[in-house]
């Protein structure tokens, strides 16, 4: 059972949150907190409240599962581009340079490993490869 965290309007440009995304993709829930943790990023830290908003809604779907039990791990993250706020910036002679503040949503979706799912997986991905 899958869990969805949106993140939306997050005043970084999406390309320096892709790089911290990058980092968590299809890792363990308990792995990506703590690479979230100790990156220096300044997306690091909103990402790590994301993923621990995953988990809180996942276990509200989940009520009866246990959480050390799960084996979740981040299936997806997405990063994509939000609105832009136009400024202007005095230029020489007269003239204004366009600043533009760019923004991002993110959406996490976490879920439970299972060892059937990555063995099917495997055999897959074999058997498109023969």
């Amino acid at each position: 059972m899958e869990a969805i965290a949106r993140l939306r309007n997050v005043p970084t440009s999406p390309r320096k949150m892709r790089l911290v995304a990058d980092l968590v993709r299809g890792k363990r829930v308990g792995l990506a907190l703590s690479i979230l943790k100790f990156t220096p990023n300044h997306g690091a830290i909103k990402l790590e409240k994301l993923l621990l908003s995953a988990v809180a809604n996942w276990q509200a779907k989940n009520p009866d599962a246990k959480l050390e039990e799960a084996d979740l791990f981040v299936k997806t993250i997405m990063v994509d581009e939000g609105r832009s706020l136009k400024r202007l910036r005095p230029a020489p002679q007269g003239r204004g340079h366009r600043i533009r503040k760019r923004s991002n949503h993110v959406t996490l979706v976490i879920d439970a490993f299972n060892a059937g799912d990555v063995t099917a997986d495997i055999v897959e991905t074999n058997e498109k490869a023969n």
